[in-house]
């Protein structure tokens, strides 16, 4: 595939695709797309920023345009890519698809959520401890949910989400659609997919702890005190057009 107009899609979701000026996938939409259409299940291993989640969410969409009678769920490890996610797909819904979303997450109001799923949305996005709390309560329906994603999956993991998640999973359709996205393919992860993913299309786009080959890494050992100064060097010397810190507190990024 080396255009989304190659694909065959739903005529109102190639609009929305056009509209924003996608044309050329990236290496794991160009691969995992095409069998995802197909009602395959998925378990790719890509890192961070390869746009997996324009991949999965042509898939769902496109899932929900053609299936009316199916809703969508999406768990995410973080309450900040769940919102980035909803973003990307809201983008890709237009108000004659009608296709109603709603975003779970934790540290908000659950008021607030609870309107957005009295207007009986047909696409979920959450995290897993925020969904279970409305499993709880009874006021989230996952029975027709047979598109499922699993986004940053080992995030969930590492974070000792497992048993939040196998909660969520056990309440969904048996028969149902299964996207499991990772940037490692750890002994953890291999046994989840096992268990919840069904004769799998593989897709492996960069190696696990690979970096870009245009950039270039160094390590400067230095003291604590002389971070900035250092910094400050690098900066002079090298004459970059952008630079980007990262840093442990709020306050340091404003030092």
């Amino acid at each position: 595939m080396e255009n989304f107009s190659e694909l065959n899609l739903n005529e109102s979701l190639k609009h929305s695709i056009a509209r924003m000026y996608f044309k050329i996938p990236t290496p794991i939409q160009a691969q995992a797309i095409p069998p995802a259409l197909l009602g395959k299940d998925i378990l790719g291993t890509a890192q961070t920023g390869t746009g997996k989640t324009l991949c999965y969410g042509i898939a769902c969409i496109n899932k929900l345009l053609n299936d009316r009678d199916s809703n969508a769920l999406i768990i995410c490890p973080t309450r900040e890519l769940a919102v980035q996610v909803g973003d990307v797909l809201n983008g890709l819904i237009e108000n004659t698809m009608n296709i109603k979303s709603a975003v779970l997450i934790g540290g908000e109001s659950m008021q607030k959520q609870l309107r957005q799923l009295q207007k009986h949305p047909r696409l979920i996005i959450g995290t897993p401890g925020r969904l279970n709390d409305h499993l709880k309560r009874k006021s989230l329906k996952l029975h027709q949910s047979y598109f499922l994603v699993l986004d940053e999956t080992d995030r969930m993991l590492d974070m000792g989400f497992v048993n939040d998640i196998k909660k969520v999973i056990a309440v969904l359709p048996k028969e149902r659609q299964t996207l499991l996205f990772s940037a490692t393919y750890s002994d953890s992860i291999k046994k989840l997919s096992n268990n919840i993913l069904k004769s799998p299309t593989l897709i492996e786009v960069a190696r696990a702890n690979t970096s870009s080959e245009t950039v270039k890494q160094a390590i400067y050992h230095v003291d604590k005190t002389r971070k900035r100064e250092l910094l400050t060097h690098l900066i002079n010397e090298e004459n970059w057009k952008q630079v980007l810190v990262f840093t442990r507190t709020k306050h340091g990024a404003n030092r």
